[in-house]
This record gives structure tokens, sequence and C-alpha cells, in this order.
């Protein structure tokens, strides 16, 4: 039996005999050779012709497609750049609707080429009144310029130039805050020059000479843009001359407080640390010593820093979860920048590379590599974590290690100090091959930081 056979219409959509129909329509007639009634064609006929063929097509929509669909619809799954989610959409909302549209995945920054560019920098060496001395290529007579003409290129998406206007608008009454080393010093500082195309940065807190904590705003969109000194991110002292220590002392399992106290306050984070797990150092968790790193006159178990800087990252990490699960907040965690030191630091020469490596011709040193690898893991391992609790703290890595490893080019070297090279060619000069000239790649970053921070206010 065919669905056509079991239909049964109701009586309020019965169709009259012809013959009544005839009758009750109050047609006129005329007569066959037969001497038989017959309506005026077409319009009986064909009335009832198209009553027939069309409500059985109505009754067969209606049994595939309910006119009360189920009050509770399917959970749809959505693909965002972040991570998927289900989310239970109401038919009449058109937000939600849109919300439903398929994103583009999420860019694999790491796998990438450098590119000559013939885009200028959005600021020089003298345009940018917040740039460190010893890293002012430009003002300290570097005469090549080419370093400045390259842009790294994902193999999978495109980074847009640098939008300074649109950075703006997206911390816009937020406060953003760097935290780490030096790097993570020299980032902040590029931030600022090509924020300040835009608008002009006001220095409105410095601690002292050494500029470790010091505080701008933007008034014009109230945001406030701070730089923590914290080169371990956890509690830790220092070898300095003023402390009489020729090694480090870090307690692993407790958070820097000069940073930690003020998390609340912070809506956008960026943690950048690592080269100063190199150095010798005591580790300790509570009151117990771990071992140390290249303390020879100590009787301690010499022991990596490679465990010792996962357990820093992860005491970081917890301390933010801790503090801000649930919140609306960004967490970014820069990824370990190689050094290009060829030979003896205070050689001349040190990094004389004038050019970017090409794919394939330089892998990446083991230390390189494990650095980066511990931060991917703690990142990623977190991430999931609070990625389990309602709310939008994200978490994340902004992954350079590779595209800074492929830039020997971009470092001061002896343009550390003013025209080291004024009096005549020198045996020993101190080189800087760490951090970066600015503008240079370092720029790069900051625009890899702008896709996420857009990820996140999206």
């Amino acid at each position: 039996m065919d669905i056509f056979s079991s239909l049964r219409l109701p009586s309020y959509l019965s169709i009259p005999p012809f013959e009544k129909l005839e009758d009750s329509m109050g047609m006129n007639y005329h007569y066959n050779q037969n001497n038989q009634p017959c309506p005026n064609f077409p319009t009986k006929r064909l009335i009832t012709w198209v009553l027939y063929a069309l409500i059985p097509l109505a009754l067969l929509h209606f049994y595939i497609f309910p006119i009360f669909p189920s009050q509770n619809p399917p959970l749809i799954t959505e693909t965002t750049l972040e991570n998927p989610k289900l989310i239970n959409p109401q038919p009449q909302d058109k937000e939600a609707k849109l919300q439903l549209q398929p994103t583009q995945p999420q860019c694999d920054y790491f796998n990438g080429n450098w590119v000559k560019s013939t885009i200028e920098p959005l600021y020089n060496g003298t345009s940018c009144g917040t740039i460190k001395k010893g890293q002012n290529c430009m003002v300290h007579g570097r005469p090549d310029t080419g370093y400045l003409y390259w842009r790294w290129k994902p193999e999978n998406c495109e980074i847009p130039p640098f939008d300074p206007a649109s950075f703006l608008e997206l911390i816009a009454n937020r406060h953003i805050a760097f935290i780490g080393d030096s790097m993570a010093r020299n980032q902040l500082e590029s931030l600022l020059c090509l924020l300040a195309t835009k608008s002009q940065p006001e220095l409105v807190y410095r601690d002292s000479e050494e500029n470790k904590f010091r505080r701008w705003v933007f008034k014009d969109y109230n945001t406030t843009v701070s730089v923590f000194w914290s080169p371990f991110l956890v509690k830790g002292l220092e070898k300095s001359a003023a402390s009489g220590l020729s090694h480090n002392n870090l307690y692993l399992d407790v958070a820097d407080e000069k940073w930690a106290s003020d998390l609340n306050k912070f809506d956008i984070m960026i943690f950048s640390i690592g080269h100063w797990f190199l150095h010798p150092a005591i580790y300790y968790e509570g009151e117990n010593v771990l071992g140390c790193h290249h303390c020879p006159e100590f009787n301690h178990t010499e022991i990596g820093f490679f465990g010792v800087f996962q357990k820093a990252i992860s005491t970081t990490l917890k301390r933010v979860k801790e503090e801000l699960n649930g919140s609306d907040k960004l967490v970014v965690v820069t990824t370990f920048s190689p050094a290009h030191f060829e030979g003896e630091w205070d050689k001349a020469g040190a990094c004389p590379k004038k050019e970017p490596y090409k794919l394939g011709e330089k892998d990446m040193e083991y230390m390189d590599t494990e650095m980066r690898r511990v931060q991917i893991e703690e990142v990623t391992t977190m991430a999931k974590e609070v990625e389990a609790v309602q709310g939008r703290l994200k978490i994340e890595a902004l992954d350079v290690t590779k595209l800074a490893m492929m830039r020997p080019d971009g470092h001061p070297g002896p343009y550390m100090n003013p025209n080291p090279f004024a009096e005549g060619k020198k045996e020993r000069v101190p080189n800087d091959c760490v951090h970066w000239c600015m503008p240079g790649p370092i720029d790069s970053w900051n625009e890899i930081l702008l896709e996420i921070v857009k990820r996140w206010s999206h």
C-alpha cells in the first residue's frame, strides 16, 4: 500500500459529488447530443481537478515537514577558531543563526617562511620614544637596512600588516600586561611603538631608572599597558652584586607576587621567559632543595633546567587558573626566542648574518626545541582544563620559536652601543645576539598577537 492510498480526507475537506457541485455552484448549462446537461467548460472541472491534485500533495508535505516542530531542536556543533562547542540555538534568533556560520580554521603560525617585502616599517629609530637604547639599531649606526624588509608567511594563511587602530579598539577600556624577562620588555616596546603611530602613550608610572616596572595609558582609548620584571615568573632571588649571590635562587612552587598579586587587574597577559633559566641556580620546592644547575661550589645534585622550566610555567598557569578561571581574560605565553651567537659574545662578528635563513637551511637547536616543547605542552594542558569551566578565560601560545630562529640578521649585534666602529674596526666588541632591533623581526610577533586578540574578542 502506498502513502496516497492510506490518506483519508477530513469531513471539512471532502468534496461534494459532481452532481451536487454542479447545482450548488449555480452554473449555466447547455445540453449535449444525448440531451444531458453539461456545465460550461472549463471552470467547474478545472477547479475540481486542481483540488484533487493539490490536497494529496499538501498532506504529503505536512507528513514530511510537521507544522509544529519539536520544542527541543538537536544540539548543533559549531566549529570556532578556538575549539568546538555545543550550542542550542532558537530558530527565531537571528544572532544565533549568524553564530552558526562556519569559521576558518586557526592559523598555524609556527610553520612558514620569511618572504621579502616592500612594506615600510610603521616607525623608525627617531619617531618612537620608547625604544630601549640597546635595540635602536638605526640610531646606533647599523649601516644595512635589508633586515627591515621581510615578512613572516605561514604555510596555510596570511598575517595582515599590523593595524594600530584595530588593536587599540580591541583593547579599549582594558589593561594589557607584559610579564617576564627582557624579551617580554622587547615585545612590549615594539607594541608601544606600533600603537604610537595611531595614539601616543603616556608614561604614568616607573619604579626606577632600571625600568623594570612601568605603566602607560592611552587616554583616547582608556587603555593601560604595563610591564612587570619577573624573569622566572616564580618566586626568585636574582644573582647580582647587590644580593651578593653568584647564582639564582628559585622557589618553583610559588608564583612571583610582584605580578600575581595584580592578576585580577589585567584583561590580557603576555608571559615571556626562558633565557634566565640557563644561568647558575639553586632550585627549591617548599623548604627543600631539589638540586642546582651549574653550582660546583655547593653539595647539591646537578639537575637539568628543562624540567625546572616546565615546573615554573606550570606553577604560573595554575596560579592564573586559580585566580581567573571563569572570567573574561586572555593569557598568552610567548614561546622561547633563540639566540644567534657565533663564537664568543664579545668578539667582532658574533652575529654577522644579513638575511634570514632559507626554509630548510637551518634546523632548530636541541635546547630551543625543548624549551618550546615545554611551553606548548603546559599551555595545551591548562587550556583544556579552563575550557571545561564556564567563562571566556583563554590560554594560548604565541609560537615564535621557529620564526625567531630563522632571523639571525635581526639582532643589534655590535650596534647595541652607538657607532661601535667609529674609530675603526676592533677585535673585541660587545654583541647582543639575543634581543631584537626595533623596528625589526619582533614587530611580526605583535602582528600575530593582534590576530590572537581578534579571535578572543570576537
